[in-house]
């Protein structure tokens, strides 16, 4: 049973407020300034078409418009090829949707979420443990604060490894890879692991195959790619290049 039915988990959105509300008083600014210099004109109506196109994917993503969020973080459970039974981590947890969504279909499992929490998300460690309380796993689930770069854990510590859309994110990361490196580094020797992000940009990650070949060259055993951003329940103006249209899951067994 859940802490309380009438209290919802707070799992935030992955875009932000201000994504909003910034460029929506530019767009009010200019449109006043163009009073006095019409061609300001068309930049109001850029800053209220960015402000717009924002609030359509936050409501994409919010449960009222479709869930879509939820839906995107449940491909990575849907690829992760694992009994559940041992230690998962879930690295990049954010508010811990995903952690929680761990955790409950592996009731066997105890699950481990990292994440910085810098300022600049509207994520924190007390939401996620308030989460976990609302969803009635608070007892097999824990959190730290820690780099996705440098983990905290010595090799092998866990039976499975989880990520969301966090790598890509990680500023002091200058060749992602290693971040995939670093989440390996933690798993045992045939363990599971499915990690999603951006991986189908090549400026970050380079050729698919090459990526592939890379992660095979560490000591692998089972790696593959799926390209997600090709899930029919995401919307076409969502599969941008700077949202989700380069959206990729890697998955196998070390």
């Amino acid at each position: 049973m859940s802490q309380s039915s009438a209290e919802a988990p707070d799992y935030s959105n992955w875009v932000a407020s201000r994504l909003i509300t910034v460029p929506g008083a530019f767009s009010l600014l200019f449109f006043g300034l163009s009073f006095v210099l019409l061609p300001l004109l068309v930049v109001g109506i850029l800053f209220l078409l960015i402000a717009v196109y924002f609030a359509y994917a936050r409501y994409c993503f919010s449960p009222a418009g479709g869930n879509i969020q939820s839906q995107v973080q449940d491909l990575v459970l849907a690829n992760l090829d694992w009994s559940g039974i041992g230690k998962a981590l879930d690295i990049g947890c954010g508010n811990a949707p995903l952690t929680i969504k761990v955790a409950k279909r592996y009731p066997r499992a105890e699950v481990i979420g990292i994440d910085y929490w810098g300022d600049m998300w509207e994520y924190s460690k007390g939401i996620c443990e308030k989460n976990v309380k609302i969803e009635g796993v608070a007892g097999r689930v824990s959190f730290q604060k820690a780099s996705a770069l440098e983990l905290p854990f010595e090799d092998g510590n866990f039976d499975a490894a989880v990520s969301n859309l966090v790598f890509h994110e990680v500023a002091n990361a200058h060749d992602k890879k290693e971040l995939i490196r670093e989440a390996l580094r933690v798993v045992k020797k045939g363990g599971r692991f499915a990690f999603q992000d951006l991986f189908m940009w090549k400026q970050v990650y380079g050729e698919p195959e090459e990526l592939l070949a890379t992660i095979k060259s560490w000591g692998v055993t089972r790696i593959e790619l799926v390209e997600t951003y090709k899930s029919p329940f995401i919307p076409a103006a969502v599969k941008l290049p700077f949202m989700l249209g380069t959206l990729a899951i890697l998955y196998g067994e070390k």
